[in-house]
């Protein structure tokens, strides 16, 4: 490895010095434009981050050093509070499990949070102009006496401050029994849908009080349960079609135009598995923990414990690529399995033109992989290296031959560190990456491909 190799850069980032269960980011999602960024955490906060725009001056440096706008905190608020299902003695955690922004119909900007059972649509607007010249309230607001109101006022706009306003407009309840996992807005810009353990629901966005049931696993006998809904996803052009994938690691393509109650899939897509490497931990690491449409809409992405997979919509016998994320801890099941990182989910995402992806893994090791030559490169999210415009170094994980400086041993692994999840601008090679209760944004260097640095290092 080169030391003055080109290499992806920090845009910015935000740390903290301590960690508490509640600080731990749970969800990352940039919206359409990519211009603003909301994360979710543990304790059911919503924090959402605006890239700021350059002047001229600013511009003219940008175009020599590469950066662009920074983001920075714009709103937090708290999106969800901790609660308990008397009827069922359990208690709901605040964590915030999914965010997805709504496409931008004016002004304001609309999201989608949802924790284990509830989800709640949000507003978010600015007001920079405030109401003066009441005929029926004074200045602080208190009803004025009608015997003393000689004359008629026009009321006017007065400028003031800049104010962010976080609004709850709609709350989805009761819809789930059991914990909600995803949430996908539908390219109709008028539904989403929802899904739990053993169902998928389909809401309105503005009907609060009833949902549409559109896939139902839940057996006759809860005994004969096989298997369960990990995630799923509307496809991003046509409204009729969404997939969702189980803990068999199989996915499911539905059509709503064959039937109201997608049970019978259009599709399955699903991979033979070799009888001679089946052993007790196949199962588990078969389980899809996350699956994305390409932005095309002809392509899945999805993630299991060791492997990255890309599908094609027209070939169900099987991915048509699949990456190997992390291939030498399968010497190393039978440990996770006690400590339980066997069940960790982690999330995948496509780069703006589908030619690359990009997952997570330990030791705040991220992986990006290009798909027109296959190969990967593993990048670190690291404090030292946490201050703007740092250069962001690759690693290789030590697996046997030729060590080189700076590799890291497979049993030196810290197996507490581990990216989960993750976004990609929709545009720019910008990503956000989740570190426990950290968040990393990089960008790519001036006009320099990820294809480029991943030459320099694979």
């Amino acid at each position: 490895m080169g030391e003055d190799a080109e290499s992806p850069k920090i845009n910015h980032t935000f740390l903290r010095d301590y960690v508490t269960e509640a600080d731990v980011i749970s969800t990352v999602e940039f919206n359409q434009t990519g211009d603003l960024l909301a994360t979710g955490d543990k304790g059911g906060r919503v924090v959402i981050f605006q890239r700021e725009t350059e002047s001229k001056g600013e511009s003219e440096e940008v175009g020599e050093t590469g950066d662009s706008g920074e983001y920075n905190v714009y709103s937090t608020f708290q999106s969800h509070e901790p609660d308990f299902d008397y009827l069922k003695s359990l208690e709901i955690e605040e964590k915030i499990n999914k965010i997805r922004w709504l496409p931008q119909q004016n002004a304001a900007h609309f999201l989608l949070s949802t924790n284990d059972k509830t989800i709640k649509l949000w507003k978010v607007s600015e007001r920079d102009k405030r109401p003066e010249g009441y005929n029926l309230k004074d200045e602080e607001g208190r009803i004025k006496d009608i015997s003393t109101i000689t004359s008629l006022q026009v009321p006017v706009l007065k400028p003031t401050d800049l104010m962010v306003e976080v609004r709850p407009r709609r709350v989805f309840s009761n819809g789930h029994t059991y914990h909600v996992n995803s949430i996908s807005v539908n390219s109709d810009g008028e539904t989403y849908l929802s899904a739990d353990d053993l169902r998928i629901n389909m809401w309105h966005l503005g009907i609060t009080d009833r949902s549409f049931n559109i896939v139902d696993i839940k057996p006759a006998n809860m005994e004969d349960l096989t298997e369960v809904i990990t995630a799923a996803e509307f496809h991003p052009h046509h409204c009729h079609l969404f997939v969702y994938s189980s803990s068999k690691g199989t996915l499911r393509l539905c059509d709503m135009r064959a039937s109201a109650l997608c049970d019978r899939h259009t599709k399955l897509f699903e991979e033979p598995e070799d009888p001679g490497s089946r052993s007790f931990f196949s199962e588990i690491i078969s389980s899809v923990s996350d699956v994305k449409f390409s932005h095309s809409g002809r392509y899945l992405l999805t993630r299991d414990y060791l492997t990255a997979k890309v599908w094609d919509l027209n070939m169900d016998k099987g991915p048509v690529e699949t990456y190997q994320v992390h291939e030498y801890l399968r010497s190393k099941l039978c440990s996770l399995y006690e400590n339980d990182c066997i069940f960790d989910k982690f999330e995948c995402v496509w780069n703006s033109s589908d030619s690359v992806i990009m997952t997570g893994a330990y030791n705040s090791f991220f992986r990006m992989f290009d798909r027109e030559t296959g190969r990967g490169v593993t990048l670190e999210a690291w404090r030292e290296s946490s201050k703007p415009r740092a250069v962001l170094r690759t690693r290789r994980v030590y697996t046997g031959g030729k060590r080189r400086r700076g590799d890291v041993g497979v049993d030196s692994l810290d197996f507490t560190k581990k990216i989960l999840h993750m976004a990609w601008h929709p545009a720019e090679n910008i990503i956000a990456i989740a570190a426990t209760n950290n968040l990393y944004i990089f960008q790519d260097r001036v006009n320099s491909e990820t294809q480029q640095y991943m030459d320099r290092y694979c």
